[in-house]
């Protein structure tokens, strides 16, 4: 499905379904404009409009445990229990990874879900391994672990219960208070020293929220969520993220300020990217949702990014540059001294790591 003019796709965040052209995969349009046509259909019969239906593929990978040698980031390992996420962010960096199977990075990204029901299986005898050496587990860094379909699911929580029998340390992000159905399981941890979970908060405007992010949790919810955490005794980062200058900057003071009332004793703030496919759906759903604001909001883009719509390199890509990324820096570090807050580096304790039993083999003594 293909959208050739500036209409809403209401309820999700891409307003087209787009084919990559990456890797020379054939593309694909249906004859005439097929939205349109059911739409047009539905008002002449008086219904609703046609929405769009999420569809779960179940996948059996051979492997689920991501080793990475980034500079960027703070884990060199990961674990990721679905593929597309039906939050519909129009950011998320994650979307070209679609395009490797043949799928728009668009709205195929977010209807078309894939879960990895034996991801704790798997996991479990990568553990088991004796080579193995525990690090912290970074869990949302491709795709939301709390996203929707993990109430059915629960495969995240399958792999939190297997870190903590086996005491192994684990990394959360989301932007989800369904993060919360775990809290006893979270607190046990972190009682331990092997969690830490961050929650981004985009903006506090709830209809901006659900452009940008339309399935994805209220920020009041995540704040809440972020002040029960708190209370739980878990450690917590709020990260302020994506920062999409002239569209949601102005709430960074207050989402600091919010976070540092609630006791959360972590903050951050990451820039808005835009790698592969996502600076053209973004630039789509600017011309549908911000017309006026466009041309503004794409020039400081570019304007921190080194003249580009993505910087993709190394040491500089989670780094902007320019005028306007340091005027950002100094109202963050401005806001994070009234809040009483700044970054902190949570230690998680890999020392307790006890590798399982493989295959139901008892190890010899």
């Amino acid at each position: 499905m293909n959208t050739s003019r500036h209409d809403k796709v209401r309820g999700r965040g891409a307003q087209s379904g787009a084919a990559s052209t990456r890797f020379a995969l054939p593309a694909r349009e249906v004859d005439g404009d097929w939205r349109d046509h059911m739409e047009a259909l539905a008002r002449i019969e008086g219904g609703p409009p046609v929405k769009l239906r999420t569809t779960v593929t179940e996948e059996r990978p051979r492997s689920i445990l991501t080793f990475n040698r980034s500079p960027d980031v703070f884990f060199d390992r990961s674990v990721n229990a679905y593929r597309g996420c039906e939050h519909g962010c129009i950011y998320c960096f994650a979307r070209p990874t679609h395009a490797y199977h043949d799928l728009s990075p668009g709205l195929d990204f977010e209807t078309k879900l894939f879960a990895k029901p034996n991801a704790a299986e798997l996991l479990r005898a990568t553990l088991a391994r004796p080579n193995y050496r525990p690090r912290p587990i970074a869990m949302g860094t491709n795709t939301d672990p709390y996203q929707p379909i993990e109430g059915r699911y629960r495969i995240t929580r399958q792999l939190l219960e297997l870190c903590w029998e086996v005491r192994h340390p684990v990394t959360i992000t989301t932007k989800s208070d369904r993060v919360l159905r775990d809290l006893n399981l979270l607190a046990e941890m972190a009682r331990q020293h092997l969690v830490a979970v961050a929650l981004s908060v985009t903006s506090l405007d709830p209809k901006l929220s659900r452009l940008l992010e339309p399935r994805a949790a209220a920020p009041d919810k995540r704040l809440a969520a972020l002040g029960t955490l708190v209370k739980a005794g878990v450690p917590v980062h709020c990260s302020v993220a994506p920062v999409i200058p002239a569209i949601t900057d102005a709430f960074m003071e207050e989402i600091v300020a919010r976070a540092g009332a609630l006791g959360v004793p972590s903050v951050g703030w990451i820039p808005l990217r835009l790698p592969h496919e996502v600076a053209p759906l973004f630039r789509e759903w600017l011309a549908v949702h911000f017309p006026e604001r466009a041309d503004k909001v794409m020039s400081i883009v570019r304007s921190i990014r080194g003249g580009r719509d993505n910087d993709p390199d190394f040491f500089t890509r989670m780094q902007p540059s320019g005028v306007w990324a340091d005027l950002l820096r100094a109202r963050f570090r401005l806001a994070c001294g009234r809040a009483g807050v700044g970054k902190t580096h949570f230690e998680l304790d890999s020392s307790a790591f006890r590798p399982p039993e493989s295959g139901g083999q008892l190890r010899l003594l």
